[in-house]
C-alpha cells in the first residue's frame, strides 16, 4: 500500500516521514522499523492494512481479502466489514488528517471510523498473572535481558501484577534499557512469549492467553480463593468427614473448626492451634513467609504450620485435612495417644472434596492489556480541534476501539485507555526506533457529531472505496461488540 510519492534523494533513497527518526530508505530495502520500505521509489506499507469481518462460518480465523462480501439477504447488514487502524500508517507528522476517515450507513444512520495507529512514547503493560506462587516483592524491579522494563505491582485476588514500560523506562534510562522495553511491549501485545526475571523473586515466561511459567513451572490453575473463602465455599462438604481442615494459603490461611461456617454447621472445637496472626475466628495472616509452596507459602510440610494441640480439647483419632488454595498439595492425617498428626491414607470422600476444590479453580492465564494515551498529536489528525474529540469520548458520542476490540477509556483527562490484545487481529502492534510502540486506535461516531467537533470533512471516503485498498480481512473475537453497534450510541435497537 503506497503511502507517499517522496523524492528521491542523489543516491536513489527516499526519506520516510512516518516517525520522528525520518530513515533514508534504499530502493528494495525496509527503515529501522520494518514497518515502511521503498519499492520503485514509492514508500510502502509493509504490514498488510487490516478490516474486520463476521465469519461465515464459525472457527474461520484468517481469510485473504477479496473485495466486499457477497449479498445474504441480511437487510440490516450486520455482517458488513469494519475497517481498522491495523496497517493503516501514522498521522505523523501530525499536521494532516488520519490515514482513513471512512464513511458508511448503518441501519440509516450516516456514521463515520477515523482510523490511525498512534505513535506511543506514553505507554505501557498491566499483566495479570494467573498465580499463587511469589514472584517478588511489591515493587521489586522486573528486567529483561537484564534491563529494567516495570515493576510489580499490587496483587489482585488469585493474581500477581506486574506494570511494564511507561514513558520513563523507553525514553528515561539508557538506550539499551528503552530498546529492550520497547521490544518487550511489543512482543507481549502481539502474544508472543517474553522471559522476565524479578528482582529477589521468580523467573516469568508470560504469553497472552497462556498459562504462566514460573521458575520453569508451567501453572495449571489459579486459586479457588483465600483460605477463608475455601473453608466457607466447601465447609458442608467436610463437616460430616473430618473434625478439621486448614486450608494454607499465603495471605488469609482458613480453619473450619473455628470459622464461622464450621460453628454453624455444629462442629466442635478441636484444639487446634496455628501459627501466624489471628484475625476474626478463623482466619490467620502470616502464617508463613511468601514461596512458591502451599498456597503460595514457602510452606512445603503444613505440619511446621501448627502449633501443640490444646489437650483439653483435642482428642486421639481426630480427623485432619490440611490442603492448599488449589488442591495441588494436600494431606490427611489423624491425631495419636500424644495428640501428634500422623499421616494417613485419604478416605474416599475427602479425596473427592479435594477434587471438588481442584475443580473450581479456574485454568491459570497471563493478561496483557495494553495501556496508552491518545495524545495531543495523534487528536489532530481527527480534528483540527483535539479537546472537542476528548470532550465527545466522555460523553460518550464517540465509541474507542483498537483493531476492532473494545477499549476501556479512564475517567479523568484525556483519553488515556487500556485494551486486551488477545481481543485484537494478531500482529497489530509495531514500533519505531524512537523508540515507542505504534499501536491502532479507531474512532467512530456519527458524521454529523463528527462535522460538530470540526473533523476534517474534506478527507471522508466511503466504505467501498476505502475497501479497495484492504489486504487481510479477518474474523473477530465471537463475544467482541461490533464498533458501529447502535447500543454504543443510544440510538436504534441493539443488534
Amino acid at each position: 500500500m503506497v503511502r507517499t510519492a517522496p523524492v528521491a534523494t542523489d543516491g536513489g533513497k527516499i526519506r520516510c516521514d512516518a516517525c520522528p527518526v525520518m530513515c533514508y530508505i534504499s530502493d528494495g530495502r525496509a527503515g529501522a522499523c520494518d514497518r515502511y520500505a521503498n519499492e520503485g521509489g514509492q514508500l510502502v506499507r509493509v504490514d498488510p492494512f487490516t478490516v474486520l469481518e463476521h465469519a461465515k462460518a464459525e472457527g474461520a480465523a484468517v481469510v485473504p481479502f477479496a473485495g466486499g462480501p457477497d449479498w445474504d439477504g441480511d437487510l440490516v447488514e450486520s455482517r458488513r466489514p469494519f475497517v481498522t487502524a491495523v496497517g493503516a500508517g501514522t498521522t505523523y507528522p501530525d499536521y494532516k488528517p488520519a490515514p482513513f476517515i471512512v464513511s458508511q450507513n448503518v441501519r440509516g444512520v450516516d456514521m463515520v471510523t477515523v482510523v490511525t495507529e498512534g505513535i506511543y512514547s506514553y505507554c505501557g503493560v498491566k499483566l495479570k498473572i494467573d498465580t499463587d506462587r511469589f514472584l517478588g516483592p511489591e515493587q521489586a524491579t522486573v528486567r529483561v535481558e537484564g534491563e529494567a522494563v516495570g515493576h510489580v505491582t499490587t496483587g489482585e485476588y488469585g493474581s500477581r501484577m506486574l506494570a511494564l514500560g511507561g514513558v520513563h523506562h523507553l525514553t528515561g534510562g539508557s538506550k539499551k534499557e528503552g530498546r529492550v522495553a520497547c521490544d518487550a511491549l511489543m512482543r507481549l501485545c502481539n502474544r508472543e512469549a517474553v522471559e522476565m526475571t524479578i528482582d529477589g523473586g521468580a523467573t516469568l515466561i508470560a504469553q497472552a492467553g497462556t498459562p504462566p511459567v514460573i521458575d520453569g513451572h508451567a501453572e495449571e490453575r489459579m486459586r479457588v480463593g483465600c483460605g477463608s473463602a475455601a473453608i466457607g465455599m466447601f465447609a458442608r462438604q467436610w463437616a460430616d468427614h473430618l473434625d478439621d481442615v486448614v486450608v494454607v494459603d499465603d495471605h488469609i490461611t482458613g480453619v473450619l473448626s473455628e470459622h464461622q461456617a464450621g460453628k454453624l454447621l455444629g462442629m466442635r472445637p478441636t484444639g487446634l492451634r496455628i501459627k501466624g496472626r489471628r484475625s476474626t475466628p478463623g482466619r490467620y495472616f502470616q502464617v508463613a513467609n511468601p514461596g512458591a509452596g502451599w498456597g503460595g507459602t514457602d510452606v512445603e510440610d503444613p505440619l511446621t504450620i501448627l502449633k501443640p494441640f490444646d489437650p483439653k480439647k483435642a482428642w486421639p483419632g481426630l480427623r485432619l485435612l490440611m490442603v492448599s488454595t488449589t488442591g495441588e498439595q494436600h494431606g490427611y492425617f489423624t491425631l495419636d495417644d500424644a495428640l501428634i498428626p500422623r499421616p494417613a491414607e485419604t478416605p474416599a470422600a475427602v479425596r473427592a472434596s479435594v477434587e471438588r476444590v481442584e475443580e473450581n479453580c479456574e485454568p491459570a492465564l497471563c493478561s496483557v492489556l495494553f495501556m496508552g494515551g491518545a495524545g495531543g498529536s495523534l487528536r489532530a489528525g481527527v480534528t483540527e480541534n483535539p479537546v472537542r474529540l476528548t470532550r465527545s469520548v466522555r460523553e460518550t458520542l464517540t465509541y474507542v476501539s483498537c483493531g476492532g476490540a473494545p477499549a476501556y477509556v479512564w475517567p479523568g483527562g484525556g483519553i488515556t485507555f487500556m485494551v486486551d490484545v488477545t481481543r485484537m487481529p494478531t500482529n497489530s502492534f509495531g514500533y519505531v526506533p524512537t523508540p515507542a510502540l505504534v499501536a491502532p486506535i479507531e474512532f467512530t461516531m456519527r458524521l454529523s457529531d463528527y462535522a460538530a467537533l470540526g473533523g476534517h470533512m474534506s478527507a471522508v471516503r466511503s466504505l467501498e472505496d476505502v475497501l479497495a485498498e484492504a489486504e487481510r480481512s479477518v474474523a473477530p473475537d465471537r463475544d467482541l461488540p461490533w464498533p458501529t453497534d447502535s447500543r454504543h450510541y443510544g440510538w436504534g435497537t441493539p443488534r
